[in-house]
């Protein structure tokens, strides 16, 4: 079975909003916003302990606690430890810094380690108030945050997490394990690998309507040979494609804003929606099992349903080709 086997559709939600993500989000907000997503018809949830040291899951599974555990897929992510220790000084984390201030103090460990994965797991599982997961992904085993060290803690991970990883899912406890990486190229190391056998990645904003050569590159082809999926973590590029700020977690650079201004000419144009244009793009590629925008406001979670199913007429995406805003290697939703 392909990872899109294993998935309820094309359409996740990515909590990572939800753990106070840029600002403070009110209790009654976040929740609201799950439900929005549930009451939408998406039952793909997706979240981690590093999102505000651990309140995305707290906050994920209070929300998902009213519903049927069979009716909907979870997945989390390992390598990180949330300790009952409140942080005292700024937290250092690579290019992420500042991204969760607003989230929980509590330290984290950095640990791939087989000990560490387990009681990762342990404790997501009581965060998040189920007996099981379905999905688990090794996270953020990359340069964006730990520079010149990643081969490091991919090393670690190779003989501590890989392994364990693969025996829950060989023992059923699990149904599927990747990496959840901000960086293609820990995802085409582990496809080298003979021992390890994901099914798949989740690739955060590296294939993107406004990001996607490299990845084009490097990784698609690829792990589509090998029958690893993607799942597009961040497809609106931390919020820029959005309307928001921020790209890559931090204010966007004026070179990035002017070209996102150029797509947006080119949608008003022809009367498309930017966010139904990253949507599609993203999923127009065979390797990409579903895209998981994150949101936390309920309004949000319409617009992206709403997204999926907008009709974008050819010359919107002949133009873009035109302007050379996106590569003319990319598949298209035609």
């Amino acid at each position: 079975m392909s990872l899109k086997d294993k998935l309820p559709g094309q359409l996740g939600f990515g909590t990572a909003p939800l753990g106070n993500m840029f600002r403070a989000v009110p209790e009654d907000e976040a929740q609201a916003t799950v439900e929005a997503a549930w009451n939408s018809g998406v039952r793909y949830f997706d979240t981690a302990p590093f999102y505000g040291s651990g309140l995305s899951e707290i906050r994920l599974g209070q929300a998902l606690s009213q519903y049927n555990r069979d009716d909907f897929v979870l997945s989390t992510k390992v390598g990180r430890v949330i300790l009952d220790e409140v942080e005292e000084s700024a937290r250092d984390l690579g290019e992420k810094s500042g991204v969760f201030e607003h989230g929980r103090p509590n330290k984290m460990l950095n640990d791939y380690s087989a000990d560490a994965t387990l009681r990762s797991i342990e404790d997501s599982l009581k965060r998040l108030q189920t007996d099981r997961l379905d999905i688990v992904w090794i996270h953020d085993i990359a340069q964006d945050f730990y520079g010149d060290q990643w081969l490091d803690y991919f090393n670690q991970a190779r003989t501590g997490a890989f392994k364990v990883l693969t025996r829950l899912r060989e023992e059923g406890v699990i149904k599927a394990w990747g990496l959840g990486v901000n960086r293609v190229e820990p995802c085409e190391l582990t496809l080298d690998l003979t021992e390890a056998q994901p099914d798949g990645f989740l690739l955060a904003g590296r294939y993107t309507l406004l990001d996607h050569e490299r990845a084009l590159q490097r990784l698609m082809d690829a792990a589509l040979a090998q029958n690893v999926e993607i799942v597009v973590g961040g497809p609106y590029s931390s919020g820029i494609l959005a309307g928001g700020a921020h790209f890559e977690y931090q204010k966007a650079s004026p070179a990035i804003i002017s070209k996102v201004e150029q797509i947006k000419a080119i949608a008003q144009a022809f009367g498309v929606s930017v966010k139904a244009a990253a949507l599609q793009f993203s999923l127009a590629h065979p390797a990409v099992a579903a895209v998981i925008p994150g949101a936390s406001r309920p309004g949000r979670i319409a617009e992206d349903v709403a997204a999926l199913s907008e009709k974008i007429p050819a010359a919107f995406w002949q133009a873009l080709r035109d302007a050379q805003l996106i590569s003319a290697r990319a598949p298209l939703p035609l």
